[in-house]
């Protein structure tokens, strides 16, 4: 019979050593490594394989019109058009932010248009489930649910109702009795994810995967989490009682995809018109303040990005951003200066994306320069323009995608003005918005005529 064997794995990304290190080498964490004891491979037997190869022309296409509405919109534009069958959703998010609440909607929803859902419950008792239950809409008594941590029992249930959805709340509470250690370490949440993964593609019901995150923001557990799952979703932020749903990675659909949601007594409901939701309704102020346009996803997002530049106080001047790249903030200052004659060097520099969102997309590079420059100089920039377009390292202003329906949004808004990369595109908005293509940052923001 062989014997188990004791390794240590790192906490913080699952790397695994035959001996206790301080520091991982692959992460670089310090004092990670907790002793775990691993089950021997089994898999040395040969046995005879379920499937067999075949030509690829032979497969079958995937058929878009099987994925499951949830009856939430927001929900199904997040995971790209709906749940796609026999698929494995990781949604990870901050405690108390409203996972549980969003998932036990979704089954409801899922329950009453006569699918067979399964709740997993690892971490309260039915009767707090059912309290829960009763606060939110629609409400449905037929849901199956279950307490229960041990993942072997949970297997055998599966099995013997299978259900078509399956909700496990959360992976980090669930254990393999066969493994030692706590529930929660990485040893057992790869080994039950991987069972729990390994069983809903056998089987062909959709698994969704309830996960904590650290105070880092990473998922708790091992990464590898993220590598096995179909889909991963986040609870990116918390703007008072509205809750951002972004997915990072989708198998069967378009990434980045956003969803905004409304915390109420009885639940989350949808926001449709997010672009209202990140815009000040009482007016912007006219200094260090523009407004950019995002494209997450699939739609564009129309955003404030506020702007303070001020002289230090200290030797070393401070550049703090809230929902942009620090590194692309370093960026758009040093073309300031080579271009714009901007002197940044004693002054404390502030970036916020107002709202509690977090944008990677390069467009709103232009928007932010021109809020610096605002600031800088105490001169107020257009309320009626939106401020579209990459700054690229020459001071030019680079073309982005999407630029007709970013237009086409800031019109709907009511803005009358737009900046973006020269040319022009073909589709032009209505009449009364009017488009200004420009090719420099000097060029809009110092002047049209040539530098001295």
């Amino acid at each position: 019979m062989a014997k188990r064997r004791q390794v240590f794995i790192c906490q913080s990304c699952g790397y695994e050593s035959g001996k206790w290190l301080g520091k991982c080498p692959n992460c670089s964490a310090w004092n990670s490594f907790v002793e775990e004891e691993v089950a021997p491979d089994k898999s040395g037997a040969k046995r005879k394989p379920r499937t067999a190869p075949m030509p690829l022309k032979e497969v079958p296409r995937a058929d878009e019109s099987a994925r499951i509405r949830s009856g939430l919109e927001e929900f199904d534009r997040v995971l790209g058009g709906g749940i796609f069958p026999a698929s494995v959703v990781l949604l990870a998010g901050e405690p108390g932010i409203g996972k549980s609440t969003l998932m036990l909607q979704v089954v409801m929803r899922l329950q009453q248009a006569k699918h067979k859902c399964l709740y997993v419950s690892a971490e309260e008792s039915l009767q707090q489930l059912r309290d829960r239950a009763e606060r939110l809409r629609p409400n449905t008594g037929e849901l199956l649910t279950l307490a229960e941590t041990d993942v072997t029992a949970i297997q055998y249930h599966i099995e013997q109702e299978r259900p078509s959805i399956v909700v496990m709340d959360s992976i980090q509470a669930i254990y393999n009795p066969e493994f030692s250690g706590a529930s929660g370490n990485v040893g057992q949440v790869r080994e039950c994810a991987a069972r729990l993964f390994k069983q809903a593609k056998e089987e062909g019901f959709t698994l969704f995967l309830i996960g904590h995150v650290t105070k880092e923001g990473s998922i708790a557990g091992p990464k590898i989490l993220e590598h096995l799952v179909d889909v991963v979703v986040y609870f990116e932020g918390n703007i008072q009682q509205h809750r951002i749903v972004r997915t990072t990675k989708n198998r069967f659909g378009a990434a980045n995809e956003l969803g905004v949601f409304e915390m109420f007594h009885d639940g989350l409901h949808e926001v449709s018109n997010i672009s209202s939701l990140f815009l000040n309704p009482a007016g912007r102020p006219d200094l260090g303040s523009s407004i950019v346009c995002s494209y997450e996803g699939s739609r564009p997002l129309l955003v404030e990005v506020q702007a303070l530049v001020s002289r230090s106080n200290y030797g070393t001047p401070q550049r703090t951003v809230n929902g942009f790249n620090q590194r692309r903030l370093s960026l758009i200052l040093a073309v300031l200066e080579r271009y714009c004659d901007q002197d940044f060097g004693m002054f404390d520099v502030f970036v916020k994306v107002a709202g509690g969102l977090k944008i990677e997309d390069p467009g709103i590079d232009f928007g932010v320069a021109a809020a610096l420059y605002s600031s800088r100089n105490d001169r107020p920039l257009d309320k009626d323009a939106v401020y579209i377009g990459e700054l690229g390292l020459g001071g030019e202003i680079r073309a982005v995608s999407f630029v007709e329906q970013r237009m086409q949004e800031a019109e709907k808004m009511g803005f009358k003005h737009a900046y973006i990369p020269s040319p022009a595109p073909e589709e032009k908005p209505g009449d009364g918005f009017i488009v200004s293509p420009v090719t420099s940052i000097y060029e809009v923001l110092i002047g049209r005529q040539q530098r001295p």
